[in-house]
């Protein structure tokens, strides 16, 4: 079985491969994120603890955190699940995935150093990989240089050498995410101007229809009293007796 150790404090990781199961049998019937000493693995990692972060079984299938076993399982899984991408939009299917204990049917367990041992694991612990990209976000930019709100933060982007044979060698630099600037500024300041002259402009057009409405409300109620008016004044003048017509 092959153990995919990685050690984030150095951006270091490795892979082993054990043919020897008594040095992997301690894993055996633990689930992820359970924390196992490497003592069994040899020598070299005594005092080492390692975390189970995941792995793959024979057949390529990864394992699933939450689900309760050892064996393979159909899922219903969505966008948003590992191992599943879906097609259309919120298209579902039923996928199969291993559980999260493990066993001895996993090729491959990936693994974190959370304890580290008194030796040096080669090409492991003993060595600093350092991060080939920096961060994009700018309130990461001023953790990681310590910096106030006052500061520039594009003079402290970190830029990555592009060398190419017979080229000249240039640099490229992450486009900042979430940067605010007088120009941002003045563009939100106009946006929100733009909407309170929208609110504006609708409460007036509303005052005037609602003004109209009212007008055409009392135009048809003075033409509905006049009609009533002269259909009484008709009626009075049907209902006179011929004497009263002749004198009237």
């Amino acid at each position: 079985m092959k153990l995919n150790i990685s050690y984030p404090p150095n951006g270091t990781q490795k892979t082993y491969d054990f043919e020897n199961e008594a040095a992997v049998r301690p894993f055996y019937e633990k689930r992820i994120s359970a924390e196992v000493p490497a003592d069994s693995l040899g020598d070299d990692w005594k005092g080492y603890v390692l975390r189970i972060s995941g792995g793959n079984d024979k057949q390529g299938f990864p394992m699933r955190q939450g689900v309760l076993t050892n064996r393979r399982v159909k899922l219903l899984m969505s966008e948003g699940h590992s191992g599943y991408r879906p097609r259309r939009s919120g298209e579902r299917k039923k996928k199969s995935a291993r559980g999260c204990i493990v066993d001895s049917n996993l090729s491959v367990i990936a693994c974190i150093i959370v304890q580290k041992g008194e030796k040096e694991i080669e090409g492991l612990t003993d060595v600093t990989r350092p991060r080939r990209l920096g961060p994009k976000r700018a309130n990461n930019i001023r953790k990681l240089f310590n910096l106030t709100k006052e500061d520039d933060v594009r003079k402290y982007v970190i830029r990555r050498k592009i060398e190419k044979d017979g080229k000249v060698v240039n640099t490229k630099a992450p486009k900042i995410q979430r940067l605010i600037t007088p120009e941002r500024l003045q563009r939100k300041r106009c946006e929100l101007a733009q909407k309170r002259a929208n609110r504006a402009h609708q409460n007036q057009l509303k005052a005037e229809y609602s003004e109209m409405l009212a007008k055409l409300q009392k135009e048809r109620a003075d033409a509905r009293a006049a009609l009533h008016q002269k259909r009484r004044i008709s009626s009075r003048k049907s209902n006179k007796t011929p004497c009263q017509a002749f004198c009237g």
